[in-house]
């Protein structure tokens, strides 16, 4: 089996919310870049279902809002974050600020869900928007930061 990044990641070392520079590759002439933004501490605490996935349809537009070249937002299996796809180079300060401003958007978000109907999402009734104004004012609170990665064995 090939290696999987987040595999070798020391886990009980994650310290959220965080930024993390998770991958980098040389696509044809260009970079596609992979990052973590870690909202929640693995093994401690998850992001219910119904709030990840309202932050998953925000985020995904709100994130294009104040970054340019996003390719792809995934929730985490783990519930504890987010990964994103992005055509490189940036800068892990430039991903924290554009995701500070669309955790913003977020708490602001009134009316409808983008992409929450029936013939747009593969389960359009699992969405908590509250639930994800929560983690979203409480991920601002905390504060987000960047972090190195710090691998299995590692400090």
């Amino acid at each position: 089996m090939a290696e999987v990044e987040s595999f070798a990641l020391d886990h009980t070392k994650v310290n959220p919310p965080y930024v993390r520079l998770a991958g980098r590759r040389k696509v044809g002439s260009g970079l596609v870049e992979k990052y973590d933004l870690r909202l929640a501490k693995p093994n401690r605490e998850a992001i219910p279902t119904g709030a990840l996935h309202t932050l998953e349809h925000l985020l995904a537009g709100y994130l294009r809002d104040h970054l340019e070249g996003v390719i792809d937002l995934s929730p985490m299996g783990c519930r504890t974050g987010f990964y994103l796809v992005a055509e490189g180079p940036l800068e892990e300060e430039r991903v924290l600020v554009a995701l500070e401003r669309a955790l913003r958007d977020v708490l602001l978000h009134e009316g409808p869900i983008p992409g929450a109907s029936l013939r747009e999402c593969g389960n359009y009734r699992d969405h908590d928007l509250e639930g994800a104004r929560a983690w979203a004012e409480k991920v601002l609170r905390q504060g987000l930061k960047v972090q190195a990665t710090i691998p299995l064995g590692g400090r």
